[in-house]
């Protein structure tokens, strides 16, 4: 996209350095891809393989079968999955793989086992077809780096990528060759749980980040021993359940589901992704894990996407539940006939394949094309040539928390951190001469730091709040540390010991919100506040009158209230991984800027859920005021309480007026627009610049802005600098009702800002 391939991310660099330099350019390439364009970045997955299709040719239909079936393996000692019953013994794993009823195996991290069921697979089967093996590595393994939400707050994807190249790294070492990431369900509900696994309500930033973590999760050659193959999830319309409610129905126009929740997918696919994961939720009643339109006219016929689908955890025997399918044999028939080529953990395929296609249900040339997509994939991650790729019992010992994977996360969180308020300039924090009060349920909290989908992390390595502060500061600094109440009950006495260290200090910083069980998968929740017994210990620490600094610790927006909303300063801190504490005194006492800003809207109450910055107009907008007959809610006014794109540093920024540095352009042409910041403070900031695009007229009602681009600039206090943006159709074009992607001749609001709400707008026609 032209927008992003201009060097103002760095603009002290020329363009050629900084194309060759910055990593970051490859996933912004296929950033906003043109929906129902052909291709793809696939190397190595030929349509038609001679290797292949000799394999094919001699399985039976119960080792076809045994191909399309991937289960649970032997976990780290706790169960990271919904399983019924126990996990699987060692014993039967192995009589499973030499019977060939299996593909691989998913969340087990043993590499000695995966060696040795890799030795039975190649080495004691007919064929020796070697196994994959995958898990749930969604922010890192033993190491853990910020949840995605909080790592999409640092609009960068160049260090999205860092983190999962690193990310793979680890992996690797324990044996896995296929994580079932990255998330890129666009997320605009925020009573939703899951949002803390995507990039938050954008389409366009979910694009950035989603092709950066798969190209940070590949690598640069498929084949390498620490390449790990992504798995872009959920297709598709996820993240537009009703109500926000887990697993729920979506109901969705076609331009909206193309627009917005499968730009990213797209973007993952151009970026050489090889599989995607079924979505639990039906589309007009159909559920994804079944629907041709999805995984065949789509992914397929349109994309021309060579790779496999996997179903979501059982969820093609959920057709039965959705009333989709009358038992195992029909769920079967119509998820693979659909297009969903591997079955997870159900086993249904591998029990009922065979008999569908003996009885005429299911034709052997569609099992046959399934098998074809994951051999196809295991060859081009180099399994079929070197088995044991990934699987050197040594590769731990040498690549589990190295010293850059400890140093990325502590990075990756500081430029997570979203200061949303800092009245009075309360922060940064002086290291001495202040009493300061730490209070809070999670100050001294280490696991709850990691958040959702941790699976298997290093619990001896994590940095708690007061780890952090007191390495940051001198052994002699007045600081206390309370935790006042727990998560969602009250300790006795506690709200009154928190008050008395409250009083006792000149600074209180709160450390509250969410605990890691109220946001991720089955995490939905109808308010999505502070739970009310910390809302209770902000409003009495807040009544001494102490000046007070709220750190949120959460896996979405929130809505906030009372002393929480009013305190001096606000940051959001997320779940920001193993080195949380040193990260949050890194930004806390100012020895890096802020840099973050929202993925997620803040909303002024719980009640405007669902709420996104790119919503239209409607015939009747909110004006400034509240009054008459408008698009309002009684008790609010229909805007964020903190916008997308909002963060600030630790001195003031001014924008001056977006320019153009034409009035028109030609379709086949572009404009440039270019913008004057300026830090009017006396400390040094980490900008992050904005490029948002509307479309007075079109064929079909456009948002009141639309992402297009970011630009990251430091500027020194009293610094400015103008930095630039180029403008081309293929920035402006949007899915029409005929379906087709493209730009509309006219008017077009153009701003350069630091939000989603400021900044003013220049007016750009295409002719």
């Amino acid at each position: 996209m032209k927008g992003m391939l201009d060097n103002s991310m760095h603009p002290v660099v020329s363009r050629r350095t900084w194309l060759k330099a910055s990593a970051a350019v490859l996933a912004l390439v296929h950033a906003w891809p043109a929906l129902g364009a052909q291709g793809g970045a696939w190397p190595g997955l030929a349509r038609r393989d001679a290797q292949i299709e000799d394999l094919i040719g001699r399985m039976t239909l119960e080792e076809k079968a045994g191909q399309l079936s991937l289960f649970a393996g032997i976990g780290p000692g706790r169960s990271v999955n919904p399983v019924t019953g126990d996990e699987p013994s060692v014993q039967a794993m192995e009589e499973e793989v030499r019977a060939g009823r299996v593909t691989g195996y998913f969340n087990s991290f043993n590499p000695y086992l995966a060696r040795r069921l890799q030795e039975i697979a190649v080495k004691e089967t007919r064929l020796g077809i070697p196994l994959i093996f995958a898990a749930d590595v969604i922010h890192g393994l033993r190491t853990v780096y910020p949840v995605p939400l909080a790592e999409a707050a640092s609009f960068d994807p160049e260090l999205c990528r860092r983190t999962a190249r690193l990310t793979a790294v680890e992996a690797t070492a324990f044996g896995l060759h296929w994580t079932f990431a990255p998330m890129v369900d666009v997320a605009r509900d925020q009573r939703w749980g899951r949002v803390v696994e995507g990039a938050g309500e954008d389409a366009f930033l979910s694009a950035l980040i989603g092709a950066a973590r798969v190209r940070g999760f590949q690598g640069e050659d498929l084949r390498a021993e620490d390449s790990l193959a992504a798995c872009p999830k959920h297709f598709a319309g996820y993240g537009a359940v009703e109500g926000g409610l887990e697993y729920n129905t979506v109901e969705i126009s076609q331009t909206a589901l193309r627009e917005t929740h499968l730009r990213p997918f797209q973007a993952c696919l151009s970026a050489g992704a090889l599989t995607v994961m079924t979505a639990f939720n039906d589309i007009g009643g159909v559920p994804a894990t079944g629907s041709a339109e999805l995984l065949t006219g789509i992914l397929r016929e349109e994309w021309g996407f060579p790779g496999f689908a996997v179903s979501d955890y059982e969820s093609e025997r959920e057709l039965i539940a959705h009333g989709y399918a009358a038992d195992e044999a029909d769920a079967v028939a119509k998820s693979l006939g659909a297009g969903c080529d591997m079955s997870m953990q159900s086993g249904l395929y591998r029990q009922h394949v065979p008999a569908l296609v003996r009885s005429g249900r299911l034709t052997e040339a569609s099992v046959d094309e399934a098998v074809r997509r994951v051999l196809r994939v295991k060859k081009a991650i180099g399994l079929l040539d070197n088995p044991f790729r990934s699987l050197d019992p040594a590769r731990p010992a040498q690549d589990e928390r190295r010293a850059d994977m400890v140093a990325l996360a502590r990075e990756a969180a500081r430029k997570s951190v979203v200061l949303l308020k800092n009245e009075s300039n309360l922060l940064p924090l002086p290291k001495t001469g202040k009493r300061i009060a730490f209070i809070g349920p999670f100050v001294s909290d280490r696991a709850g730091s990691l958040g959702p989908w941790s699976i298997y992390p290093d619990m001896d390595n994590i940095v708690s709040l007061e780890d952090g502060v007191r390495a940051a500061v001198a052994k002699d600094a007045d600081i206390t540390f309370t935790s006042g109440t727990l998560t969602e009950r009250e300790i006795d006495g506690g709200i009154a010991e928190a008050v008395a260290a409250a009083q006792a200090a000149d600074i209180v910083v709160m450390y509250i919100g969410e605990t890691t069980a109220m946001s991720g998968e089955a995490a939905s929740r109808v308010e999505v506040t502070v739970p009310a017994v910390q809302q209770r210990l902000a409003e009495a620490v807040a009544a001494t009158g102490t000046p007070m600094a709220v750190l949120l610790r959460h896996g979405r927006a929130l809505a906030l209230e009372g002393a929480v909303r009013d305190a001096q300063a606000i940051m959001c801190t997320w779940f920001l991984g193993s080195e949380s504490g040193n990260a949050i005194a890194d930004v806390l006492f100012g020895d890096h800027a802020p840099q973050g800003r929202l993925p997620v809207s803040f909303p002024q109450m719980a009640g405007q859920q669902p709420f996104y910055y790119d919503h239209r107009s409607t015939g009747r907008p909110q004006t400034t005021t509240n009054g008459g007959f408008k698009a309002r809610y009684r008790e609010t006014a229909h805007r964020a309480l903190y916008p997308f794109g909002h963060g600030l540093g630790y001195a003031a920024v001014t924008y001056e007026t977006t320019q153009a540095s034409t009035p028109t352009f030609s379709r086949d042409g572009s404009v440039r627009v270019n913008a004057t910041i300026t830090n009017t403070g006396n400390r040094s900031v980490h900008e992050v610049a904005q490029l948002y695009v509307h479309d007075r007229v079109a064929g079909i009602t456009r948002p009141v802005r639309s992402l297009r681009g970011v630009s990251h600039i430091d500027l020194a206090a009293g610094e400015s600098r103008t930095i630039e943006f180029i403008l081309s159709a293929a920035d402006l074009r949007y899915i029409h009702p005929d379906l087709s992607d493209a730009a509309d001749p006219g008017l077009f609001d153009i701003w350069i800002a630091g939000s989603a709400e400021t900044g003013e707008p220049v007016e750009v026609t295409m002719t």
